[in-house]
């Protein structure tokens, strides 16, 4: 559930110097020289600037604090600003889920649904963020556990997806939803989704497109070799498990694109609703941030609306 609550300088801390964490793709010089800014303005505005140490010396702040990557660089941090595509964004979410620390994503990558506000919005993403004027909105994340005769190989979450895939040949596995077998399936692999995932690795393997707010789970065969091989909505108390086959070939497991484990033949992996969510800010008073999510859909596809007009108002 996307539950919302108010973030800024509101809260408890109102009275304590604000501390902002900025990160960015350090590969991009578009995102360098938008992180300079941030940080620069954030600066003059009182607010305390922490960078990580692996990415200091790309980003060049002589006054902002150097911190490790670790969960020390987030102790009493009110937001962490990202600018990249979703997957810097993903990468600042490990970091952030553990310390429920809110990610404001600004976008230089393509699609960027994970982002708040684009790279051309930036000035007014500073103000916006200096005057504290943005609400605070919770993702579901899921909790993954993978395991083989009763022993866990391994244990990991995601806020996108869990996705497991073919490694060399063709992947041969049993879905099964709440404990009870659903279907077999020789496939590319099966993705389990959060709605936050729908528009990401599910979208690309032809599952429905998820509002943010709506509670479930997606099961999405990808490129299965059967007639029963819909994307499925389920319940978000469900458990969804994937078995390999025994005596076929072995699998990947990619969580979010990032964290990969080997998958051995016969092995179970367990997909349920995490227990700690996501948090990511959503920023308010500017029409070119904070964006209804249909809106969001529209921008970033292309979407052709011309001819609508909207409810006729009588009087």
């Amino acid at each position: 559930m996307s539950a919302m609550s108010t973030g800024g300088a509101t809260d408890d801390r109102a009275d304590a110097k604000r501390t902002v964490l900025v990160t960015a793709h350090t590969g991009r010089e578009a995102a360098v020289r938008s992180a300079r800014l941030v940080m620069e303005r954030l600066i003059e505005a009182g607010i305390n600037v922490r960078v990580l140490d692996e990415e200091a010396e790309e980003l060049g702040c002589a006054h902002a604090e150097v911190v490790p990557d670790n969960g020390a660089a987030l102790e009493e941090a009110e937001l962490i600003i990202v600018l990249g595509g979703d997957g810097t964004l993903l990468r600042a979410a490990e970091m952030a889920r553990p310390a429920a620390v809110p990610l404001l994503g600004v976008n230089l990558g393509h699609v960027g649904f994970l982002a708040e506000a684009e790279v051309e919005d930036l000035s007014s993403v500073v103000d916006l963020v200096v005057e504290g004027r943005y609400e605070v909105e919770e993702r579901m994340t899921i909790e993954v556990v993978v395991r083989l005769n009763g022993s866990v190989l391994a244990r990991t979450w995601a806020l996108n997806e869990a996705s497991v895939e073919k490694k060399d040949r063709m992947l041969e596995v049993v879905a099964e939803i709440d404990g009870r077998p659903l279907s077999r399936w020789g496939c590319d692999g099966v993705i389990c989704a959060t709605p936050t995932g729908s528009t990401a690795y599910a979208f690309s393997a032809g599952g429905p497109v998820v509002w943010p707010e709506v509670e479930a789970l997606l099961l999405v065969p990808n490129s299965a070799h059967a007639l029963f091989a819909r994307p499925m909505v389920v319940s978000p108390k469900s458990t969804l498990a994937l078995e390999i086959l025994p005596d076929t070939s072995a699998g990947v497991l990619w969580c979010d694109g990032r964290r990969r484990f080997d998958i051995p033949p016969g092995a179970r992996v367990e997909v349920r609703r995490g227990e700690v969510p996501v948090r990511l800010a959503r920023l308010l008073g500017v029409e070119t941030t904070g964006a209804p999510f249909t809106d969001r859909l529209v921008a970033k596809f292309g979407l052709p609306v011309q001819g609508w007009r909207g409810r006729v108002r009588s009087g």
